[in-house]
């Protein structure tokens, strides 16, 4: 997944798919979804603050990558989108909800 998310923050604009969706809402669900994810894989809050300010942090400095490749725009409202998607995620994990991923696994066969 982070992968994915740097790759399609640095390709040129013109290699990825015309969307229907808002460039805010792209970047605030990209980041909602790691940071809920990685949430559910983290129980520990010490674990959880450490991932949320990775995930700012990258959320920044791809703004500034995308700033030097010459074919990106750098856009402030972009991280604001980023960081309130970890908020989110983050939000959305447990306690306040239940971990998704340990329901996931009890569907597995024996």
């Amino acid at each position: 997944m982070l992968f994915f998310l740097v790759y399609r923050s640095l390709i040129p604009v013109q290699a990825m798919q015309p969307s229907v969706y808002s460039d805010k809402l792209l970047h605030f669900s990209a980041y909602a979804v790691l940071m809920s994810w990685f949430s559910n894989i983290c129980p520990m809050l010490n674990q959880r603050i450490k991932l949320a300010l990775a995930l700012v942090t990258l959320g920044i400095a791809l703004e500034f990558a995308q700033r030097w490749t010459g074919y990106r725009t750098f856009e402030l409202a972009d991280m604001a989108a980023n960081a309130t998607g970890v908020a989110a995620g983050w939000l959305s994990a447990p306690p306040r909800l239940p971990n998704y991923l340990r329901g996931i696994e009890s569907f597995r066969e024996p």
